[in-house]
């Protein structure tokens, strides 16, 4: 599927992502200035929600349109009792101000609206929420769900209102630490996708592109919400959180099992992938990290790649199909019910992330090792997750945000911080229940499927590592890597 757009306030760029033209807009500060002509015609912008995604958009955008010379006015909506009410006024918002409401006034209110309330919520308040909403005014999500939640139900949004999302490609926290940081280095930010579900005026592809250029996106690539919610969904439940989970719980539990000590298991694990592995992808590529091993190490990583890779696969595929047919997004919804009786607990509660908390403590980066074999199940599962894509039309730029840029600059940041549960509840409701749905597959998988071939002498499938030495991803990598966030990301422990 191919992407084009026009813009009357910012310039398109096109790039070539192994052999394929797509187009982009780059971000920076200096843009702020643009803002007021984006968003002409709004005077009010509500952010409805103070959930992972709500505080840093909030915040980003009131900062930036401050700074660009804009009056537009960004209010926050919540519920009356909702404990986030103080949240909200400690981070400058305010009753008194204007910049604070009950949820439907805001809505009613706002010319432009950004519902970041969680997904379960959405697929409830719906009805309430447009029948708020004034005609002529712009509806903006940061997820498809809602889109799919719709189309489950056969139905559609309202007519009379432009739809628009900016899909940052980052929990919220890094959304706002890495704007924070964009105050002294130019570029810092997380990128975005942007799509334009419905334009009733002329203005929405610029208002879609304002909000990513105002929320600090170094730069912004252009989807469909229905593109969107599919990868996002499904990457979440892949290499960004489930699998990384999974695979780190298994392959701790192999070390182990070998003889290594628990404190040199998670070292060789979780350590091995946050530190030198993605450090390796984010600045260098995923060939890279091959390419550094020695000739003794690349047989391990080829056996270990070869051995998980099917397996990956195969879990990948049932992800992708229950995402795209709409299970995944009905299974969040019921899953938001048992809630009330069976809330979320932590998940870092085994002896592994004990242990963990004991080796961030006296960490030396310079004595991580990158582990071949831990590299070679990481590297298979986000090389099946990006063939799954592939093989469903996603364009690249989308393909390497949701499964290499977002797991090595946003995400893996924080487990390499705090651990996994840092990790995964900072981030979105449906993001936490996939991961702890799914994590738990692959780790079986890889035990039942990919160890046991590894263990019982199967040599590494050559055709199945030349693909990936040969992948066209790599190209389509190493052109995205001009454009990451010109900083790694300072995650405040």
């Amino acid at each position: 599927m191919k992407f084009d757009f026009t813009t009357r306030v910012f310039e398109k760029e096109k790039i070539t992502l192994a052999g394929t033209e797509e187009y982009i807009v780059r971000g920076g500060r200096h843009l702020f200035s643009r803002l007021p002509e984006a968003f002409s015609g709004i005077r009010r912008i509500g952010v409805i929600g103070w959930g992972s995604q709500g505080p840093a958009q909030a915040q980003n955008l009131r900062d930036s349109l401050k700074e660009g010379g804009s009056d537009i006015v960004v209010t926050v909506g919540l519920r009356r009792d909702s404990s986030s009410w103080k949240k909200a006024e400690a981070a400058g918002f305010s009753e008194a101000t204007g910049t604070l409401g009950e949820m439907m006034g805001v809505i009613a209110e706002s010319d432009m609206v950004l519902l970041l309330i969680a997904d379960a919520a959405q697929a409830e308040l719906y009805p309430d929420v447009f029948k708020a909403m004034r005609q002529g005014t712009t509806l903006g999500l940061s997820h498809g769900f809602l889109l799919g939640h719709l189309v489950s139900r056969g139905e559609y949004f309202p007519k009379d209102i432009n739809v628009i999302g900016v899909c940052p490609k980052g929990m919220g926290p890094s959304v706002r630490r890495l704007y924070e940081q964009g105050r002294t280095t130019d570029g810092a930010g997380i990128n975005s996708s942007f799509a334009v579900e419905q334009d009733i005026d002329g203005k929405a592809t610029d208002y879609a592109i304002g909000w990513a250029v105002a929320l600090g996106a170094p730069f912004s690539f252009m989807t469909s919400l229905e593109m969107e919610y599919r990868s996002d969904i499904y990457g979440e439940r892949g290499i960004l959180l489930g699998a990384v989970h999974g695979i780190v719980e298994s392959l701790y539990r192999r070390y182990v099992d070998q003889g290594m000590s628990p404190k040199r298991a998670f070292n060789e694990t979780v350590e091995s992938v946050t530190g030198p592995i993605s450090d390796t992808i984010s600045h260098k590529g995923i060939r890279a990290v091959y390419d550094s091993l020695s000739a003794e190490d690349r047989k391990i990583f080829e056996n270990a790649y070869s051995a998980a890779y099917l397996p990956a696969r195969e879990i990948l595929q049932e992800i992708y199909d229950e995402v795209a047919s709409g299970n995944e997004i009905r299974s969040v919804i019921l899953a938001n019910g048992r809630m009330k009786t069976y809330p979320m607990e932590t998940i870092d509660n085994t002896p592994m992330w004990t242990i963990g908390a004991e080796v961030r403590a006296v960490r030396n980066p310079e004595s991580t090792p990158l582990n071949p074999f831990t590299a070679g199940v990481y590297i298979a599962t986000m090389i099946a997750q990006i063939d799954i894509l592939m093989d469903a039309g996603h364009v690249y730029s989308e393909i390497v945000n949701e499964s290499v840029i977002e797991a090595v600059d946003s995400l893996n940041p924080y487990m390499h911080a705090r651990g996994v549960s840092y990790m995964v509840d900072n981030c979105s409701t449906t993001a936490r229940l996939g991961s702890r749905k799914w994590a738990p597959r692959f780790d079986y998988l890889f035990n039942q499927l990919a160890f046991p071939r590894v263990d019982g002498g199967v040599s590494a499938d050559s055709a199945t590592v030349n693909r990936f030495l040969d992948h066209p991803i790599h190209s389509a990598v190493e052109t995205l890597l001009k454009y990451r966030p010109s900083v790694d990301i300072a995650v405040t422990a």
